[in-house]
């Protein structure tokens, strides 16, 4: 019979990995984190609104392909006009590949005519790792009432080829559009493809 060891630190790790990952139709956690242009949003501040969170490197060439073709600019502009909170996410390590100061995030959003609600910085990784965020982009939905409906790909096309998103299954607009429906999210969890996000540890 094997016998498997483990030290104390690894076995509270694994403990605190299981216990704190955002789970599918359970509350999102909430968080605190500043914007580019320095105002502070928590994620009760929109308790009663859908909020959306979008994990984003725009070096990679997985985001590149939503924005060169701009499919998520009109996502973005879609939803935020129906009254949900789109906060794109950059949690890149300073000196990691997709790290911006808020002055190059903001030129960029002006750049390629981005419309989220706000781009919330995250060099620490804090809101990242609280979410679990694997790979950009990878997305997030949260109901009204603050339970994560919907976790993984922004659809159903793992290519960088920007001919490939027309003819895509879009899981976040699926989600969003069977939820504001008041029915059940029919594919409430996929797998994230892209680039790894570049946390610092």
């Amino acid at each position: 019979m094997k016998r498997y060891y483990f030290s104390i630190p690894m076995v509270l790790l694994l403990l605190s990995t299981s216990l704190w990952a955002v789970r599918v139709n359970a509350p999102a956690p909430d968080f605190n984190a500043t914007d580019t242009n320095g105002n502070t949003h928590t994620l009760s501040q929109y308790r009663g609104k859908y909020v959306v969170l979008e994990w984003h490197n725009r070096l990679c060439p997985y985001t590149h392909k939503q924005y060169a073709s701009d499919n998520m600019q009109r996502l973005q502009k879609e939803w935020t006009q129906k009254g949900v909170i789109w906060f794109t996410v950059i949690s890149s390590a300073p000196g990691r590949q997709g790290y911006m100061t808020a002055a190059e995030e903001n030129a960029y959003v002006q750049q390629v005519h981005a419309a989220p609600t706000a781009v919330l910085l995250d060099p620490s990784g804090q809101l990242g790792h609280l979410y679990g965020a694997k790979t950009t982009p990878n997305m997030f939905i949260i109901n009204p009432q603050g339970v994560l409906i919907y976790e993984g790909a922004i659809d159903d096309r793992p290519t960088t080829d920007v001919a490939d998103v027309p003819g895509a299954t879009n899981y976040v607009a699926q989600a969003l559009e069977e939820a504001m429906a008041g029915e059940k999210v029919s594919v409430p969890v996929t797998r994230p493809y892209g680039c790894s996000v570049k946390y610092g540890d």
